[in-house]
């Protein structure tokens, strides 16, 4: 699993960081590191938002293996 994340610095010096194959998982940072960490913290939420709610997270799928 590994999420691109593309950054852009906007006319008002904000960056903003962005996660295409995560919808909505987008955040501002005052610097670019700052975006960037701010965008994986919340692909992070994205991703355990989707699991709770028993949404297929393709990305995750050999992640986690269930033993009985």
């Amino acid at each position: 699993m590994n999420f691109k994340i593309e950054t852009e610095q906007e006319v008002d010096g904000r960056w903003i960081a962005e996660v295409p194959e995560l919808p909505g998982a987008m955040a501002y940072g005052e610097n670019r590191d700052a975006a960037i960490s701010a965008v994986e913290a919340l692909a992070l939420r994205v991703i355990a938002d989707r699991i709770e709610n028993g949404e297929a997270v393709p990305e995750m799928a050999d992640v986690f293996s269930v033993v009985t």
